[in-house]
């Protein structure tokens, strides 16, 4: 099997803000993993969280220690294929890009889409939030207009979290439900950005007014706290940044109501379908998220959507240079296509 990659930038139709800083533009990997004549894709997008950093940089590197590993191996080799990259040090978003890319390999070696390989039905997808980052009220305002007009969006997510405080929230949270049209689910994640004491104040000013869920309300490394939250909260408690991989499941499953999965945390496609599958063994509920990803990891991603109750698969849509074409936006849902693997191919007028 012979690995290769290459560096490619996306820049952000609206710059998005969240409690921990604001990204416009950030460089990706595309990665591609050939043999038998058949060559796979996979992608990995640069993350933080705290002092756990993937850069795009590190990314690199790590698929360069990947590479010798890989030579002697065959795509289907996938279990001996996981536990030598995690051995050999390989960080989770260089693997997910290679773990994509073997999917992807698998499903145009047998000509069928991923989703079809699993056994999933497209019927099963839930509609995708569109995210409003953390902003001004007035222009928290617009940009609910925008985005609603863009996508006719079912849901919303909305950023909160701001560093000047609850009430900062309040305002901007006010401004957007007023542009909000009836039916329109609204979720809050707020990036760890609250105190115990003021995501508790917010958890219940926020179900009085129709929120259906919070997400990640206290910053990684205080989980020790979220009994009490997960105890008083009238809305349920999903975490994401505290959550990595299935042993983070476990861990979290006595204090949260939900996990949020995203492929460059987690690994790839493979792990998440074993995160999936611990968090209904112990009762709860899952829903996929995004970093800066173009349209070849959310079409991954909506390979196993079917198994999800909530989505959060609209980073692609923000993009002003995506260069993949995969999965497509219908009536609110991000659907796979019917092509062979993840469903992707290059924009005519992209070459990388």
């Amino acid at each position: 099997m012979q690995l290769a990659w290459t560096t490619f930038t996306v820049n952000k139709r609206f710059p998005l803000t969240i409690s921990r800083g604001t990204t416009a533009q950030t460089v990706n990997v595309w990665v591609r993993v050939e043999a038998d004549g058949v060559e796979g894709w996979g992608e990995a997008s640069p993350f933080g969280i705290g002092d756990m950093r993937q850069s795009t940089e590190a990314i690199q590197e790590d698929l360069q220690k990947a590479e010798p590993l890989l030579t002697p191996l065959h795509p289907l080799e996938r279990e001996r294929i996981e536990q030598t990259l995690i051995e050999g040090g390989v960080r989770s978003a260089a693997r997910a890009a290679i773990d994509l890319a073997l999917w992807d390999w698998l499903g145009k070696r047998t000509g069928m889409p991923v989703w079809r390989i699993l056994g999933l039905s497209r019927d099963a997808i839930v509609p995708t939030s569109v995210t409003i980052g953390i902003n001004p009220p007035e222009v928290a305002r617009q940009r609910t207009r925008d985005w609603l007009e863009l996508t006719h969006a079912k849901s919303l997510k909305i950023k909160l979290g701001n560093s000047a405080g609850i009430e900062a929230d309040q305002a901007m949270f006010e401004a957007i439900r007023q542009e909000v049209p009836e039916g329109v689910a609204l979720r809050v994640d707020a990036n760890g950005g609250w105190s115990l004491q003021n995501a508790l104040a917010m958890c219940r000013w926020l179900a009085e007014r129709g929120v259906e869920y919070v997400e990640q309300p206290l910053p990684r490394g205080a989980e020790d706290e979220l009994p009490n939250l997960y105890r008083e909260s009238p809305l349920p408690i999903f975490v994401d940044e505290s959550c990595f991989d299935k042993r983070d499941v476990v861990r979290l499953a006595d204090r949260v109501h939900g996990i949020n999965i995203k492929l460059m945390k987690c690994g790839g496609l493979s792990e998440a379908i074993r995160m999936v599958h611990t968090a209904r063994a112990l009762g709860l509920q899952v829903m996929y998220g995004c970093y800066s990803d173009s349209s070849l990891s959310i079409s991954a991603a909506c390979q196993i959507a079917p198994l999800a109750d909530h989505l959060d698969l609209d980073s692609h849509l923000n993009l002003i240079d995506d260069p993949f074409v995969g999965a497509e936006l219908h009536d609110g849902r991000v659907l796979p296509n019917d092509a062979p693997g993840l469903g992707v191919r290059l924009r005519e007028m992209f070459t990388l």
